[in-house]
């Protein structure tokens, strides 16, 4: 059986992480893939890793992340959040340097809705005079 030492949700735009922190030697795992597996980029695997290297515990810990909806950047940046928020739970400690770096902050940031009458959001269709 194993033990969570620390969980945490983190949300971006329409994505969702739940991050389940436990005792091991620094393996992520996400959606059942490993961590540069199923990102794209090497940037989005960085932002994942980013609250690990902040708080000098990145092969202290095996993580464990589900996380749905939104595109993989929504989701790197709501796995940065839930990991920030378990990584507080293992540790109160982390909290100072996690905060500093604005990484418990929920960016709150979402796709504007289409109106009607317009293109897009905000986008009108051309104007012509004559």
């Amino acid at each position: 059986m194993v033990k969570n030492i620390g969980i945490g949700t983190g949300r971006r735009k329409t994505a969702t992480a739940r991050v389940f922190i436990r005792e091991g030697s620094g393996k992520v795992v996400v959606n059942g893939k490993d961590l540069n597996a199923y990102f794209a980029t090497p940037n989005q695997v960085l932002v994942v890793r980013h609250p690990l290297m902040v708080t000098g515990s990145e092969n202290k810990y095996d993580i464990l992340i589900n996380v749905t909806g939104g595109g993989l950047n929504g989701q790197a940046g709501a796995c940065l959040h839930g990991l920030s928020r378990a990584l507080i739970q293992v540790d109160q400690a982390n909290y100072a340097s996690l905060k500093a770096n604005g990484y418990l902050t929920r960016d709150s940031r979402m796709v504007e809705r289409k109106k009607y009458g317009r293109r897009g959001a905000r986008r009108r269709f051309q104007f012509s005079k004559r």
